[in-house]
């Protein structure tokens, strides 16, 4: 069992908080039509991105997927950096290049989402190798949907990584739909935590609505790579309560499912825990509300008022010079 402080739990409130407004933000910015092509959230996925995420040490890796914003910003990520990313100017981290989290900060040892999913894993996989090699007793979480997780890079990887002993933890998000398919038709076992034992590897399936719960196995599983025993294969249940993106009304989800899981919101959740402990006082909530608002008003702003990237760039860096 790994010991929280006060202030930890605090620090993950405020994270979670983070990142729910943060892209409540996105998807009024799509809606007026600054941003321009996909926006994606990870509503009702916060616990287990911003639980896992704080499972890290500085120097680890970080590959996170589309709905792991919160585990951006636990690593270190800037909100304005995160935002002029979503707006596609010149002066974010792809420079214009890209408006979702498809971008590399390597200072922050974050390597963003890979369109192509699946793609992502065994290039997780690679740098893992690369850590062990050079004896950096670093760690290498990354993650993959339900439906992603199906794809045979995956099986790849992990097959790898276990034969290796590798540095990595892979998280399987399971959102209840890839896309519109549900995962009642994506897999014929129990749990996706299963096909662990086929890899020679430790599975667990967790309750990704429940940040603590995130926050120790996934720890657990961070500090049994950093050991050099080997890779772990962690599934997260949760719920996609968003569309795919923002252009995906999810009309196909049955409404008392969505019901029934708004009971379970990650981010009420930990909020009535912490009072519950006396930990989150309305001073406290009240203070940490205000820098949230005063946060992303700056970082809107920035991005906003930041220059979209001249056209002549467009070609740089594609071909060898």
């Amino acid at each position: 069992m790994y010991r929280l402080t006060n202030e930890q739990y605090l620090d993950l409130y405020y994270y979670m908080r983070l990142t729910r407004e943060f892209e409540e933000t996105i998807l009024k910015l799509y809606r007026q039509g600054k941003i321009v092509g996909g926006a994606y959230t990870g509503n009702g996925n916060e616990a287990t991105a911003v639980g896992s995420a704080f499972a890290l040490e500085k120097h680890d890796y970080l590959f996170p997927m589309h709905r792991d914003m919160g585990a951006h910003l636990v690593k270190g990520q800037t909100l304005r950096n995160l935002m002029l990313q979503h707006l596609a100017r010149g002066n974010s981290l792809s420079k214009g290049r890209d408006g979702t989290g498809h971008y590399a900060d390597p200072p922050l040892r974050i390597y963003g989402n890979i369109s192509h999913l699946g793609a992502m894993v065994p290039m997780a996989c690679g740098v893992a190798l690369a850590s062990k090699l050079r004896r950096e007793g670093s760690v290498v979480l990354t993650y993959i949907g339900d439906g992603g997780s199906n794809v045979g890079d995956i099986h790849e990887a992990l097959a790898m990584a276990s034969v290796q002993r590798l540095p990595l933890v892979l998280i399987i998000e399971n959102n209840q739909f890839a896309y519109s398919t549900p995962v009642a038709k994506q897999k014929a076992m129990e749990k996706y935590s299963d096909r662990a034992m086929g890899y020679g590897m430790p599975g667990f399936t967790i309750d990704g609505t429940d940040i603590e719960e995130v926050y120790q196995v996934c720890k657990q599983a961070v500090e049994r790579a950093r050991r050099g025993v080997g890779p772990t294969l962690i599934e997260s249940v949760t719920m996609r309560m968003h569309g795919h993106s923002a252009h995906d009304g999810a009309d196909y989800v049955p409404k008392e499912l969505l019901a029934e899981w708004r009971k379970k919101d990650p981010v009420e959740r930990i909020e009535r825990t912490l009072i519950e402990r006396k930990v989150l006082t309305p001073s406290v909530k009240a203070q940490y509300e205000e820098k949230i608002q005063a946060t992303l008003d700056d970082a809107v702003r920035f991005a906003v008022e930041s220059p979209y990237p001249p056209g002549e760039e467009a070609v740089v860096g594609v071909y060898a010079e």
